[in-house]
């Protein structure tokens, strides 16, 4: 088997994908898959850090549209991604992995609060090492914190796992002459205007140097074969 070419990542998950078939909410079957893929990565000796996002629950744009301020709707998203870092641990643990989750909140009742030194402990340790909470700051994306949080821990990679198995010209699903890249720069994922990802956690990878590899969750093992180099996806990166 292929030595893995990370060694310390985050990977990004959506908070849609945890709905599974459905358009709201937790779907087991699904979260129980993802367990499994996640616990088979850290298998290959790799160190595994997950940013989830809310969006199954909450997204704080579509509250704030409807009334709410943007600063407490974006906090309302916050706390669903805990929510989901939550029933992802409980999924890792029944299959006799050890996980811990931890929050950008102050939550002791529910979670430890991340700090770099309990995320570098609980790596070590062999924990997947969930972080919910987002930054704990309105206005900054599940993907922004996703590239922050592995600058902090000094991870060498970002794995966006999204519904696409790469950065695309146009929505491939609607628009079938859409181009997909192996490749981009930084700078010519900022300046394409690719809604993969924002532009605010491209514009921190580029300034930390950090690649992201974007890639499709939904086949069974796609983490695995990113991190052992096999996988099909687009690498931003340089």
């Amino acid at each position: 088997m292929a030595e893995p070419v990370y060694r310390r990542v985050v990977i990004k998950l959506s908070g849609e994908y945890f709905a599974g078939p459905h358009s709201f909410g937790m779907d087991q079957p699904t979260i129980d898959r993802i367990a499994g893929d996640l616990i088979a990565a850290r298998q290959l000796g790799v160190e595994v850090a997950v940013v989830v996002g809310g969006g199954n629950m909450v997204r704080g744009v579509e509250v704030s549209s409807r009334g709410v301020s943007r600063p407490t709707g974006d906090t309302m998203g916050m706390l669903a991604t805990v929510m989901n870092c939550l029933a992802l641990e409980a999924a890792i643990e029944r299959r006799g992995a050890p996980a811990r989750a931890l929050s950008a909140f102050v939550m002791p009742q529910v979670c430890e609060l991340y700090t770099r030194g309990a995320t570098h402990k609980y790596l070590a340790e062999g924990r997947i090492v969930l972080l919910g909470g987002g930054t704990g700051n309105p206005f900054f994306t599940t993907d922004t914190t996703a590239v922050l949080r592995a600058a902090e821990i000094g991870a060498h990679a970002v794995l966006k796992a999204t519904n696409v198995d790469g950065v695309y010209t146009a929505d491939p699903k609607k628009d079938p002459s859409a181009k997909r890249f192996d490749r981009l720069t930084h700078s010519q994922a900022i300046e394409g205007g690719y809604k993969v990802m924002d532009a605010t956690a491209f514009a921190l990878a580029r300034e930390t140097s950090l690649p992201i590899i974007v890639f499709s969750i939904a086949e069974p093992g796609s983490i695995g074969a990113i991190l052992r180099g096999t996988g099909h996806g687009t690498i931003v990166a340089g």
